[in-house]
C-alpha cells in the first residue's frame, strides 16, 4: 500500500513516500481503517528528528490524527461494523502506545488500530473535520474547558495563536464568550486570527505583548484584581515563561501544555506567591474531550481551521512547513 514512512531519524528527507509498504491485517480485538484523512502535528517532526529517551522501532508510518471507514474487522470485535466512519483516538490506553510512534499510524491508506480507540463520527461531521480534532483541538479543549474552564468576560492571552492548538484554544475562548488578544509572528496571521474572533492581535516581532498588556488594561497590583489578563495560554515556554507572569492579573491562571521553545525556563517564584497565580498543566486529551468537540462541529458551534489539504507524496513538505511554522491552523493529508 502507499504510505509515508520514517526509515530513519533527521531532517525533512527521512519522512519517506513508498508506494509498495506492506498491508496491515487485523488481529484480536482490531480493525483495519481505510484512512480517508490524516492532520499532522508538530509531534510529527519530533518524531521524525528522534526523541531523546524515546527509541522507535523503525520503520514506522508517521500520523497520530486519522478518521476513515472500517474495511476489516478482528476476531473479538463487538459493536463496529464495515463501513463505518470512525475517528480514532491516538493514544491506546489499555496496552499503552501512541499512533504514528509506537505502531504505524495515519500517514498511510489504511492502519490497524485497537477497537477500542475507535469513536463514531457523526454524519454530518466530515473526515476533515472529524482528522483535525485530537492532538490539538483535543489538546485545545482539555487546557481551555476540562483544566482552565475560560468564562464568558475573562480576558485571555494567546501565544502561537495560528498553529493547530492556537487556533483551537481561540475558537473555544470566544464560544465561552471571552475577550481573546491573540499573538503571532505576522500581519498576515493575525488579520486571518480575527476573521476567527480574536478580538485584538499582537505582532509580537515588532511590539512588546507585555508593553501591550499593560497599556490596554493596565499593570497588574499585588493588593488589588486590577490590572493584567485573567489568563495566559503559553505552550511555548523558554524565555516567555516570566514575561507572561508579568501580564498576569492577580489569582490569574497560566495554562500550560506543551513547551515548543524550551521545558526549562527561568522562572520568578515571587510573582506567583506575590500574585497568587495558578500554573495550570494539562496533557493531552480524552475521550470526552473528543466527543464534545464532534458534538460542536454537528451543532455548527465549531469549525476546525484547516490551512491546506495534501497528498501522500506530499507529506514531507507538509511536516516541513509545521517544523518552520508556515501553517496557519492543521494540514490535512488525505491517501
Amino acid at each position: 500500500m502507499r504510505a509515508a514512512v520514517i526509515r530513519a531519524h533527521g531532517g525533512p528527507q527521512q519522512l519517506e513516500f513508498v508506494a509498495d509498504f506492506p498491508e496491515p491485517s487485523a488481529g484480536q480485538g482490531e480493525v483495519i481503517v481505510a484512512v480517508k484523512s490524516a492532520s499532522l502535528n508538530y509531534h510529527d517532526v519530533f518524531t521524525r528528528r528522534g526523541m531523546p529517551g524515546i527509541t522507535l522501532n523503525l520503520p514506522v508510518i508517521p500520523g497520530l490524527d486519522l478518521a476513515g471507514e472500517i474495511v476489516e474487522t478482528g476476531p473479538g470485535v463487538e459493536g463496529w461494523r464495515i463501513g463505518d466512519r470512525v475517528l480514532v483516538d491516538p493514544v491506546n490506553r489499555v496496552a499503552g502506545g501512541l499512533m504514528g510512534e509506537t505502531v504505524h499510524g495515519g500517514l498511510a491508506e489504511r492502519c490497524r488500530v485497537a477497537a477500542h480507540q475507535l469513536i463514531p463520527i457523526p454524519g454530518s461531521v466530515s473526515f476533515e473535520q472529524a482528522a483535525a480534532l485530537p492532538v490539538a483541538y483535543g489538546t485545545a479543549h482539555r487546557m481551555m474547558v476540562t483544566i482552565g474552564r475560560i468564562a464568558a468576560g475573562e480576558k485571555v492571552l494567546i501565544l502561537g495563536a495560528s498553529g493547530g492548538v492556537g487556533t483551537g484554544a481561540l475558537l473555544l475562548a470566544k464560544r465561552a464568550g471571552a475577550e481573546a488578544v491573540v499573538c503571532a509572528s505576522s500581519e498576515e496571521k493575525l488579520a486571518r486570527l480575527q476573521t476567527l474572533g480574536a478580538d485584538h492581535g499582537i505582532n509580537y516581532v515588532e511590539t512588546d505583548y507585555r508593553k501591550w498588556v499593560r497599556e490596554r488594561y493596565g499593570k497588574p497590583h499585588r493588593r488589588s484584581y486590577e490590572g493584567g489578563v485573567d489568563v495566559v495560554v503559553n505552550f511555548t515556554g523558554g524565555e516567555t515563561w516570566v514575561p507572561c507572569m508579568k501580564v498576569l492579573k492577580r489569582g490569574g491562571r497560566m495554562l500550560t501544555c506543551g513547551a515548543t521553545a524550551g521545558f526549562d525556563p527561568r522562572t520568578d517564584l515571587r510573582y506567583i506567591w506575590t500574585f497568587e497565580l495558578q500554573i495550570l498543566g494539562s496533557n493531552s486529551w480524552m475521550v470526552d474531550d473528543l466527543t464534545a468537540l464532534l458534538g460542536m462541529i454537528e451543532r455548527g458551534e465549531m469549525d476546525p481551521v484547516i490551512d491546506r489539504v495534501l497528498t501522500l507524496e506530499e507529506a514531507a513538505e507538509g511536516v516541513r512547513l509545521i517544523e518552520d511554522r508556515q501553517v496557519f491552523g492543521k494540514i490535512i493529508i488525505r491517501p
